[in-house]
């Protein structure tokens, strides 16, 4: 009954056939067959490509969906998005997607508020401090790629913004997605250490170590994180917990502090030792690492990949990789390579099955860029550094 509206009004019946088969198809478990690593990521990024050209913008759309199909572009992350196109261009050895990770850059240049800040997802004038944390990425690599200003100045606009709205204990109470305080702006501080190794505002580092120092007293024992969830109530998404220890794990590797990490590695463990056989991870995890869900959400599988590859790095503890590639496997798995629908070939859905709560049948850019990511960790580890 969920989705009847979408019947009522009408539905492209080519769509309602995809949706129909994949629900079928996710629901038996009938996954695909796994190619090599390059085959999986040059497909993503088609797809990621593809989803820029949408808006005509220079911005990549949010995601396709089954029912309403191609959406704006996303402010948000696109910013992420950047340094991935930047990356697969040398992965490649293909110019084209460091012209398109340009485009993307000027985009955010185009869409920042006076403020220096960013605005969140279908608002033009409402700044959120998670957005444009992660615009900060995008924008640092720009200047990082091409030494020009405008992006330089546009990053310490808004890492300035940031400071000047975080509160004294360290945490973003104001300009929070849906009024609320979330833990996993871990992953903003972050971006403001990125502005710090640009700039070298000391006022940058400062702030991000205390919004850190703020997450670990969300730390429970178990290695849980409380407020970490999009609103009160919700059971936290492993791509929100991923967001928070990858947050902590990058600020402690930049920062040199051994308790960041220590933190990173204690929630880590607890998700590895969650990880079912076929390498996926529920979708969401309670108190205590209990999960009500069966489904799998795909962005946090990817994301914690990524996670498990760096501290593998860091620690040599080869559980790390072995979970990291088990996920990745699981990961190709799902990705629909042979589809004749271009907002389906190559993109990853929010959710396995695809009728999981998170972006139900949609194919989301920040899932295909986090598996991206994670795979080209896996084939190049020595780049691990320019993975954001």
């Amino acid at each position: 009954m969920r989705y009847l509206k979408y019947f009522i009004k009408g539905i492209n019946p080519r769509n309602f056939y995809y949706l129909s088969s994949l629900s079928v198809k996710d629901c038996f478990r009938a996954y695909n067959k796994t190619l090599s690593n390059n085959s999986h990521i040059k497909a993503a990024m088609e797809w990621l490509s593809y989803a820029q050209e949408q808006n005509n913008d220079g911005g990549v759309s949010a995601l396709y969906s089954l029912f309403d199909g191609w959406a704006h572009s996303y402010i948000e992350t696109t910013g992420y998005i950047i340094p991935t196109f930047f990356n697969y261009a040398v992965f490649s050895k293909n110019p084209v997607y460091r012209k398109k990770a340009f485009e993307m850059a000027d985009f955010e240049l185009r869409s920042q508020l006076p403020s220096g800040a960013f605005p969140g997802a279908g608002t033009k004038n409402v700044p959120v401090v998670f957005n444009t944390g992660q615009v900060i990425f995008g924008l640092c690599r720009a200047y990082e790629e091409s030494k020009k200003e405008e992006y330089k100045k546009a990053a310490e606009k808004a890492a300035c913004w940031l400071v000047s709205v975080m509160d004294k204990d360290g945490c973003w109470r104001k300009h929070e997605y849906l009024n609320h305080v979330h833990t996993y702006n871990a992953r903003t501080a972050w971006g403001l250490l990125m502005a710090y190794s640009l700039a070298k505002n000391a006022e940058f580092k400062k702030a991000a170590e205390k919004n850190i120092d703020w997450a670990l007293t969300q730390q429970q024992e178990s290695g849980w994180l409380q407020n970490n969830a999009f609103y009160p109530g919700q059971e936290p998404l492993v791509h929100t917990i991923a967001y928070s220890i990858r947050g902590i794990l990058e600020s402690g590797i930049c920062l040199g502090k051994k308790r960041y990490i220590d933190s990173a590695k204690k929630a880590a463990t607890a998700l590895l030792d969650a990880q079912r056989k076929d390498g996926s991870l529920p979708g969401s995890f309670g108190k205590g690492w209990k999960s009500s869900v069966r489904w799998s959400c795909l962005t946090g599988n990817a994301q914690m990949s990524i996670i498990w590859q760096k501290l593998f790095i860091e620690t040599k503890d080869e559980k790390f990789l072995i979970a990291a590639k088990k996920s990745n496997n699981y990961m190709k798995r799902v990705q629909n390579m042979k589809s004749l629908n271009k907002g389906i070939r190559g993109g990853i859905p929010g959710a396995f099955p695809i009728y999981g709560w998170y972006a139900p049948f949609c194919f989301i850019n920040w899932a295909a860029k986090f598996f991206v990511d994670s795979l080209m960790l896996e084939s190049k580890p020595g780049m691990h550094r320019k993975i954001i």
